[in-house]
């Protein structure tokens, strides 16, 4: 008999991040409940307020003034999530499941992130990012 000990692992290992501060999703909604220009500026208050909330993040990037706006905040909430992965148990390799809606904050940055990539001419970083994408959640993920 062997002492090594054996692994009955399923597959790669599948990261859920926690459910977003329920004040901050709160605060989002109601954010997102306006129109115009008001719109932009309470999200961006959303996301100065609450810097780690993905969600936030898209959406300020979903209301960008312009590409570079848009990228810039995707950009920031793809490192964002990243961070958040880490400290919840990613390694660099699994799954990410668009499945699970806390997961969607960081997959719409990384989505939108690819977006504006390919508009400012960053063809690599896109493409980079299309990959990871379908590494994270081979299933896909919805169209923006």
């Amino acid at each position: 008999m062997s002492d090594q000990p054996i692994n009955l692992s399923s597959g790669l290992p599948t990261t859920v991040l926690p459910r977003p501060d329920p004040v901050v999703t709160e605060r989002l909604a109601a954010a997102l409940a306006t129109s115009g220009d008001e719109q932009r500026a309470a999200v961006a208050a959303v996301v100065a307020s609450a810097p780690r909330s993905l969600d936030a993040w898209a959406a300020l990037g979903d209301l960008g003034r312009d590409t570079v706006d848009r990228y810039a905040a995707y950009r920031v909430g793809y490192h964002r999530g990243l961070d958040a992965l880490r400290a919840n148990g990613w390694r660099g390799s699994g799954y990410v499941r668009w499945a699970e809606p806390t997961n969607q904050g960081f997959l719409r940055c990384m989505r939108g992130l690819a977006d504006m990539a390919a508009e400012i001419g960053e063809v690599d970083e896109a493409e980079r990012c299309r990959t990871f994408l379908l590494q994270l959640d081979p299933t896909g993920i919805p169209a923006g």
